[in-house]
């Protein structure tokens, strides 16, 4: 190692990246989460060639909002990346954000990635990640570094499930002996609710409505199980009219628009636990499954997935960041955690 790199890695923070469809969440060893924003990235196209203009807090305020010349761009779609080079630029920024700057940073970067991603989705993340200026990137599957980060004892004999529901993809996985026994991504999530939301008030309101007012929705009164007749106003542009116009849904709205998602996502759990072996099953009836993800803070959703497993369902501590800090503490603890990281 030349001296250049020997600086370069005293100089470098090693990281820990949950690559979100929605949000992006980086751990620093050592420092815990610091940083978390939205998976966006802002491009403006200028004598035929594509420049970054902002990315993630910055570029979400952008989209659905841009002139003709600039573009808001989620790079990542169902956890994998759908825009190669915006991924990288993306990264870029992140890694420099962290290091303040630094053109020094050369960190060991451990990403984690979907169950159901190809070898070639992986390493496209993985190439993405050494071209932003990384020195070493290993990859690490979503639900094991949830399962990490809401301390689930998987690398004893016993089984653990999780169910991550993220932005692209709900992840379900029942793990024993630090691997996985069963696993599957499904291409249900938060963004589907959230394009559920819209169809459903199109449908029945005649109402347009964008992402992000769907999104506030969902956060504000959506539900898997409606408990009161609180209202909310939701304003957008009416289909026959063309104007604008405000409505007032409740509970029992969102409940409706949600169902047929939050019934794929108890199907796959029932999948996952008629392929677990029996003596996995017999631990999973005492210690149940737990939720993690931006997905597991919807109202009720527990309550509606024991109702309809038998199972106890627990919701993680920290949810939306369990992935990050599981990525962290995988990257913190390298020898115990070895034979869940992979390279490509």
């Amino acid at each position: 190692m030349g001296i250049f790199e020997r600086i370069k890695k005293v100089w470098s923070q090693d990281m820990a990246i949950d690559l979100g469809t929605a949000n992006t969440l980086v751990v620093v060893k050592g420092q815990g989460v610091v940083l978390n924003e939205p998976s966006v990235v802002a491009i403006v196209e200028q004598g035929g060639k594509k420049q970054v203009l902002a990315v993630g807090d910055e570029a979400k305020t952008m989209l659905g909002r841009t002139p003709g010349n600039i573009q808001a761009i989620r790079p990542l779609r169902d956890g994998v990346i759908a825009d190669f080079i915006v991924t990288e630029e993306m990264i870029k920024h992140f890694i420099k954000k962290v290091h303040k700057g630094s053109s020094f940073a050369n960190p060991r970067i451990l990403i984690c990635v979907p169950t159901g991603s190809t070898p070639v989705e992986r390493k496209a993340i993985q190439d993405s990640a050494l071209a932003a200026g990384a020195r070493r990137v290993q990859l690490i599957e979503e639900p094991i570094a949830a399962a990490i980060g809401a301390n689930l004892p998987i690398s004893e004999a016993t089984g653990s499930m999780v169910v991550d529901i993220g932005g692209g993809t709900s992840e379900i996985a029942v793990m024993s002996l630090g691997g996985l026994v069963y696993s599957k991504s499904l291409r249900v999530a938060g963004d589907s609710m959230d394009g559920a939301m819209v169809n459903y008030m199109r449908k029945e309101y005649n109402l347009m409505i964008g992402d992000s007012t769907a999104e506030k929705i969902k956060k504000e009164i959506g539900t898997a199980i409606p408990t009161n007749n609180n209202t909310y106003a939701v304003k957008g542009r009416d289909l026959r009219s063309g104007t604008p116009k405000e409505v007032n849904i409740t509970e029992e709205d969102t409940a409706e628009a949600l169902n047929d998602i939050l019934k794929q996502m108890v199907n796959g759990i029932k999948d996952a636990l008629e392929s677990t072996p029996p003596e996995l099953s017999a631990d999973l009836v005492d210690m149940g499954l737990v939720l993690t993800g931006g997905g597991a803070l919807l109202k009720n959703i527990d309550k509606r997935f024991s109702k309809e497993t038998g199972l106890p369902v627990h919701i993680a501590d920290d949810p939306l960041s369990c992935v990050a800090v599981g990525t962290g503490k995988a990257l913190d603890q390298e020898q115990t955690f070895s034979t869940m990281l992979t390279e490509y």
